[in-house]
């Protein structure tokens, strides 16, 4: 059974939330938010409901290596801006410093992960990638409905790890659509 966000229990829980930051950017500023906004709803549901928003996402196809130009760093700027609260960035989204700063994190914070595509593991579905990744949260939600068709470690991988799972506010808009 595919889980709204409503039927979830979030207090005090560590969200894992992969969502699809993968905006158009120019000299390093995002040309278009409709995808960070897209986000927002179930982003603020969470933080509303006592838990900590751990966020994940690609940004174009760096082919596993750290692209500069790929850097989900000014994604991270407008999001905090749209939130109107500081967020917490890591350059790297599998490292012990990443994994230090997500158990750290308090309810009603948010920690954006680098891009996962820096990565092979993200788009070669690698287990041990997905079990890293998946240590980020307790529970875990899918807001990436136009990367939800590809089987990669994110949408797909990190799936088995969690007993608490669902589907965010826009795929569960995008679903109605069908």
């Amino acid at each position: 059974m595919i889980k709204s966000p409503k039927l979830l229990n979030l207090n005090s829980k560590k969200v894992l939330i992969r969502v699809d930051f993968n905006v158009p950017l120019n000299n390093g500023q995002v040309q278009d938010q409709h995808r960070i906004k897209s986000s927002l709803p179930t982003i603020k549901y969470c933080l509303k409901r006592g838990a900590s928003v751990i966020l994940c996402s690609h940004l174009g196809r760096p082919n596993g290596k750290n692209v500069e130009g790929m850097s989900l760093v000014s994604v991270g700027e407008t999001l905090a801006d749209l939130l109107e609260m500081p967020i917490k960035f890591s350059m790297d989204c599998i490292s012990e410093d990443s994994h230090d700063v997500t158990l750290g994190l308090k309810p009603g914070e948010v920690h954006l992960l680098e891009n996962l595509r820096f990565h092979k593991g993200e788009t070669e579905n690698d287990p041990s990638f997905s079990s890293q990744l998946a240590k980020h949260g307790d529970v875990f939600i899918n807001d990436a409905f136009g990367t939800s068709h590809r089987n990669h470690a994110s949408n797909v991988g990190v799936v088995p790890f969690f007993t608490q799972k669902g589907i965010g506010f826009l795929i569960e808009n995008e679903l109605k659509y069908l």
